[in-house]
């Protein structure tokens, strides 16, 4: 289970909305500051808007990594599976024994 979020989305959005609207650009300590949001964390935030409009290619978007965290918790359930699967198996055909094969 992920850990809970520091920030809530609705200041995430502002924030975003915030740099991209002003002209010129302010600093992200300046805005961080106004917001009081850490500047890393806003420039992570920044960097993330830019890549889910297309406008960045260093970075998957939010679609492609929510489809990724799903497709490895699908993964590892199927992982687990196969091993209750294999052990079955192999339970099984010891049960049945060399001596029973004929």
């Amino acid at each position: 289970m992920a850990a809970p979020r520091k920030y809530p989305d609705e200041l995430r959005e502002r924030a975003v909305r915030l740099y991209r609207e002003s002209d010129p650009k302010p600093t992200m300590r300046r805005l961080g500051e106004q917001l009081n949001v850490h500047p890393e964390a806003l420039r992570n935030w920044i960097r993330q808007a830019e890549a889910d409009a297309g406008e960045r290619h260093d970075r998957p978007s939010t679609d492609v990594l929510e489809e990724n965290r799903r497709l490895r918790a699908e993964n590892n359930e199927l992982k687990r599976v196969n091993e209750v699967l294999r052990a079955a198996s192999a339970y099984f055909a010891s049960e049945i024994g060399p001596a029973r094969r004929k």
